[in-house]
Parts: structure tokens; sequence; C-alpha cells
């Protein structure tokens, strides 16, 4: 029997709607699949390099601050102790740039000098037991209304006060008010915040003491009278409300040691025919006669009109692979866990001895009054951060033809902005606990 025409027509009807609804599910379902797959995957961060200028795209899995008010309140209490940590993912990124900031100098200006990537902008400070908060300018500012701070030392209180000043210039611009000379390294300078009459000095002192530099047209060691504090600072200490004291590298250099006209010793100059001496003899006697300086200043007549705090910043250690001057270079682009780097004897040894002449300090402060001391530890945070530095991007685009030769990586200071940025909330935080103390 023939196949009726109507049965015909319907099948051929069923068969062409099957194929359409087919078709149509197909890619359907690839779609759903897709938006599966990529609900698991988390949303990359872009990052565009524009003028000088970082530009952040952060997706919603960002990490959220933290919301828990106990941990924000531990920020506060007396036994917080922000030394200790490893630095976490943040997306939010820092206060200023290149553009922003006029106090940059050119040898920590990286990403103006051409330093292609920007992942060591995007980490904090996580204590171990307690919370860093971000910095807060306004705040800086307000606690240091009518006061004179002043940064004494080598090129990391240069580099510090720099990037204290970048932050601070994001709430209001200082005027730059006073230089002593034209060498950017070693001079002398100070500004002045007219929206809170407040003043920042940086005196150049890396040995704090009184001494004589090296120079390629004199000398290869350096000259130190351990027991004569430089009078390039000391001399202003009655109109100085917060010191903040910073040293180390120089006094690893070959160096003579004076104490009392005689010649106490040296370190790495045999051909002197000098005792050779370890350096933390010359630390601890420098740092004894600094803060020994300070006490009895502000222990004058004169000088109880008002009193002082003072702040010693420990050993910032260097991150060369290999000497610095043979090629030293440091490549790393992610900062070490704390598990996995620990500090070594030159840093340890630093650390102990400041710790040690601040607690002597404060004994000896208490007899008058108005004086308060503390070490401000940064060392173990720093050794975590090999990915800071300006390396070869101390200089304007080293790469530009081809691989430099002779040029020398700077594996010490750090890039503006950048991890120092840090030891300055750091030492906000301090600056609010002293606040709150009667």
């Amino acid at each position: 029997m023939g196949r009726k025409p109507f049965n015909d027509k319907f099948l051929s009807l069923t068969k062409r709607i099957l194929h359409l609804t087919f078709y149509a599910l197909f890619p359907l379902t690839l779609l759903s699949i897709s938006f599966y797959l990529l609900s698991l995957t988390p949303f990359p961060t872009i990052q565009l390099l524009q003028s000088n200028t970082i530009i952040t795209f952060n997706s919603s899995l960002s990490p959220p601050p933290p919301s828990s008010s106990a941990e924000e309140h531990k920020a506060y209490e007396n036994s917080c102790n922000y030394y200790n940590g490893d630095w976490v993912r943040d997306m939010n990124g820092p206060l200023y740039n290149a553009t922003t900031c006029g106090a940059i100098r050119d040898g920590q200006n990286c990403i103006k000098n051409g330093r292609p990537d920007s992942g060591y902008l995007y980490w904090r400070w996580k204590p171990s037991k307690c919370y860093l908060p971000r910095f807060e300018p306004h705040t800086f500012l307000q606690l240091i209304e009518n006061k004179h701070i002043a940064f004494v030392g080598d090129s990391l209180a240069r580099n510090q006060l720099e990037s204290l000043l970048c932050m601070l210039a994001t709430d209001s611009a200082p005027d730059l008010v006073y230089r002593n000379g034209k060498d950017g390294d070693r001079e002398d300078r100070r500004w002045h915040f007219p929206s809170h009459n407040a003043n920042f000095s940086l005196y150049w002192s890396p040995f704090l003491v009184h001494g004589i530099e090296k120079s390629d047209e004199g000398s290869y060691y350096n000259t130190m009278y351990l027991d004569q504090a430089n009078e390039r600072w000391a001399r202003d200490v009655d109109q100085i409300d917060l010191i903040v004291v910073s040293f180390g590298h120089w006094f690893l250099s070959p160096a003579v040691f004076y104490e009392g006209h005689s010649v106490l010793g040296s370190l790495g100059c045999t051909d002197l025919n000098h005792t050779e001496i370890d350096f933390s003899v010359p630390i601890r006697k420098a740092l004894r006669t600094t803060l020994n300086s300070i006490i009895e200043r502000k222990a004058s007549a004169t000088a109880k009109r008002n009193g002082i705090d003072v702040i010693v910043k420990t050993f910032s250690p260097a991150h060369f692979e290999g000497d610095w001057h043979k090629g030293g270079i440091c490549p790393k682009k992610e900062p070490y866990r704390e598990e996995k780097k620990q500090l070594g004897r030159v840093e340890t040894e630093f650390t102990r001895i400041e710790i040690e002449e601040v607690e002597s300090a404060k004994a000896k402060a208490n007899a008058f009054g108005g004086l308060r001391f503390e070490v401000f530890d940064i060392s173990q945070l720093a050794l975590l951060r090999p990915d800071g530095h300006p390396g070869l991007h101390r200089k304007p685009f080293p790469f530009a033809k081809g691989l430099p030769k002779d040029v020398h990586s700077d594996c010490v200071h750090w890039c503006l902005p950048g991890p120092i940025d840090t030891w300055n909330g750091i030492l906000l935080e301090i600056m609010k606990k002293w606040e709150k103390q009667p």
C-alpha cells in the first residue's frame, strides 16, 4: 500500500522541527558551558601605563579590605607588633605616582625610567597579629601641626622622607623652602606645609657623628669621630619635635675610627696598620653619642620648653645578587615569603645594638621627662622585598641601546612609589599610639 500524502507531509514537517530545534539548542548549550567555565576563573586585573600614571581596573573579585572591627582595633593597641608578617596582594595600589609627586628623585623614579613591570606596586604589608591601616595623609598632617620633623642620616633617610612627602602631597602640597647646596645627594633641605604650619627637614649625616667622607679625589676610606655629634643636625635639636634616625650601610665601608682624638681602630684598611675592629663597635658608639647628645641638649635649661620624640630606624638590607661593583643585580619580581628568608648576621647585629642603645637612652631620659625613644624595626619587612629596588632602572631606559655594560644596579634604595611607603604607614601608627598616651 502506498504512503498517504498527509502522513508524508507530517513526517517531513516533524523532521524539520527537530533539526531546527537541534541547531538552535546546540549554540545555546555551548554558550551556557562557556559562562559556567568563566565563572570558575577570576577576572584578571588590567594595568595600563600611560604618561607615567598607573590606571588599575579591578574586578569584583579583588581582595576586600579587612572588615573585622576587632582586627582594626588591634592597630591601635600598644602591644601591636607591626614588624613581623608577610606581604600580600593588594590591588588598591599606591597613593601617588610619578606624575602627581614632584619630590621623586630621578634615581628612584622607576616607572619614568622605563621599568616595564608594575606588579611590585600591588602588595601590602600584613602584620601577623594585627592590622596595618592604609596611610591617611590628612591624619598625619593633623598630628604634626605646628611641628618640625627631621630625618637625620643616610640616603635611606632621604628615600623615606621623599616617600612621605609624596604621600602627604595627596592631601596638601609642601613648599621647598631651603637647600644648602647643589649636590642633591648630600644637601640638607627643608619643606613647609602652609596648610598645617608643619616643617620637614632632611639632614645629610651618614655617620650621625662628625666625620669625613671618602672621595675619588681623596682618601679611599671614611673617617669618623665616634664621640662627637655632627653639628650639622645637632645644633638644631632645640627646634625639632621628632627625629627619625637612619644609618647603616656606610659603617660597612672602609673607615678609620677616632675616639678622644686617638685612633680607636679601622675597618678594611689593612695598609694603615691600625687595629682591625668589627662594624658593631663603631655603630654602637656612634648611636650612643647621637642619643646622648639629644638628651643632653634637650635637658638644658633653654630647651626645656618642649620635648622631643626620637625614632631609630633599623638596617635596611640590600638585595644584590653578586657584588654591586661587579655587575650585581636584583632581578626578583615578587616578595619573599617570611618562612623562606631570614635576617643575616649583619642585620641581626645592627638591630640588637639599636634596641639596646635605645633602651639605655630611655633609662637616661627618665630623669628629665618630655623625651620618648622608639626602635623602628623595618629590617624584616624590607628584607622580604627584593623586587622593590630600581635595579638598572636607576637611569632612564637602560636597555634602549641594548644590554648595558658597566652600569651599576641600585639594590639598596627603593622605587617611589614602592615598598618604602609602608615604612611611613607604620610611622603614622607609632605617632597615633603616642597621641593616645597621657
